[in-house]
């Protein structure tokens, strides 16, 4: 008869995200998952199956907690230039709040080049945060919010990788003058 299995799976998982978050991939060993999560190994294989699984399940759970925050941003700021503000605003904030996490998208893609399943990972997250940008950029141009000109696509793409870039500098430590200097260039392009 199996042993019934006596940890919370989805509070396992927040505990190994914080971890690799903190430590990154590489650095974080079996054993450090174990006394982490507090659990034998047997538990460990029996839940996740491998440390490559258990990482790409907490990176999963980023993105999807990630995700939920940019969309709720954009519920609630009715105007296309405060939300946009607002999204940057908040992970420049983050990143200056605590530069060593950076965000965990940005981490797997410049820790994990050699694992296909986390690279595909990362370039399905960078993929929502385009289309998400994509959408609310198409909703305030028919609004007359964002010039008939503008591309949403390309837009969106822009402020993808200018995420991306700025979740780098905040690692960089650049400061919050450059980061607001970039911020300031990056509004322009919704002009």
């Amino acid at each position: 008869m199996a042993r019934t299995r006596e940890f919370d799976i989805d509070q396992a998982v927040d505990r190994a995200l914080d971890l690799f978050w903190r430590r990154g991939y590489a650095v974080t060993s079996l054993q450090d998952l174990l006394k982490e999560l507090s659990i034998g190994s047997g538990s460990f294989y029996a839940a996740f199956g491998s440390k490559e699984e258990l990482y790409l399940r907490a990176l999963e759970r980023y993105t999807t907690l990630q995700g939920g925050s940019l969309q709720k941003i954009f519920e609630e700021t009715a105007e296309l230039r405060p939300a946009i503000r607002l999204m940057l605003s908040s992970m420049i904030e983050a990143d200056l709040a605590d530069p060593t996490r950076g965000c965990l998208v940005v981490n797997a893609s410049t820790q994990c080049g050699g694992q296909p399943a986390a690279a595909d990972r990362v370039n399905t997250a960078i993929r929502q945060v385009e289309s998400l940008l994509a959408g609310v950029l198409e909703q305030a141009q028919v609004r007359g919010e964002l010039s008939p000109e503008k591309d949403p696509r390309q837009l969106a793409r822009f402020l993808t990788t200018f995420i991306q870039g700025i979740r780098v500098i905040g690692r960089a430590r650049m400061g919050r003058q450059f980061v607001d200097d970039a911020l300031t260039t990056a509004m322009r392009a919704l002009d």
